[in-house]
């Protein structure tokens, strides 16, 4: 595979899990959403919950409230993705949803579903939790555990930024919107001007231990440091081929 292939994480990256977990709580509980705290850690310690009544609500609001297929977009993630997508980078949804016992079929389905009708584009649909076995060249993703598995694993990885993971370092993202108008990943090719509206390139050197860069409206000159990181040569510039997901 010649393509640069992006590991996506679904669940407070491109779905607004917290948001559609709040409200079947509340629905559980007989209370009005807005009662409950919107920044939360990754435990949910805030609303009261224990692991084992973590787990219950997650188990019921799967089952009951269809918590997969339901959840809200999270703004701009389809937009981003298929100007990821449009300009050639592979993109590979990588979720750890099937944790809930005899409901793998529902959850499979409400999960292709949700990603047609949020027009997520994809190449790969991958269940499972140890996200280094699925060798993508980079990833986005909110949980501070994948996260640290993924670095300690020699990857690079964005942290796509939630209340839990504000304490970790290195490359972030503060919403599609921000994210999408202002990095870029580059390819080999010679120096040219990249603006905000700049198509994305495919393929990162592999001697760069960095995939995106950050873009202004002048042009990237030659051998500017990325992100810290200087490149082995000029900094790159937009590859010109490119093809649509289907």
């Amino acid at each position: 595979m010649s393509e640069f292939v992006l590991g996506v994480d679904l669940d407070g990256v491109c779905a607004d899990y917290n948001l559609a977990l709040s409200s079947a709580v509340a629905r559980h509980r007989g209370i009005d959403p807005a009662e409950l705290p919107t920044e939360v850690t990754w435990d949910f310690a805030e609303w009261g919950l224990s692991r084992e009544g973590f787990l219950e609500h997650h188990h019921r609001a799967v089952r009951e409230d269809g918590l997969f297929r339901n959840a809200p977009p999270i703004e701009g993630a389809s937009e981003a993705l298929w100007r990821l997508s449009d300009a050639g980078v592979w993109i590979r949804i990588i979720t750890h949803r099937l944790v809930d016992n005899w409901s793998h079929a529902r959850v499979v389905a409400d999960t292709v579903e949700w990603l047609d009708d949020a027009r997520i584009p994809y190449r790969d649909l991958c269940f499972l939790g140890q996200k280094p076995q699925v060798e993508a060249d980079a990833y986005i993703d909110d949980a501070p555990h994948n996260v640290a598995a993924l670095r300690s694993s020699g990857n690079t990885v964005i942290v796509f930024d939630q209340p839990y993971n504000r304490d970790l370092p290195g490359l972030r993202a503060e919403g599609w919107g921000l994210w999408s108008a202002s990095w870029r990943i580059w390819c080999p090719g010679t120096p040219a001007a990249t603006t905000a509206n700049s198509p994305v390139s495919t393929r990162v050197p592999s001697a760069w231990t960095a995939v995106a860069v950050p873009v202004n409206d002048d042009e990237t000159p030659a051998g500017q440091p990325c992100l810290g990181l200087t490149s082995p040569g000029p900094c790159w510039s937009p590859c010109s081929s490119a093809h649509p997901s289907p």
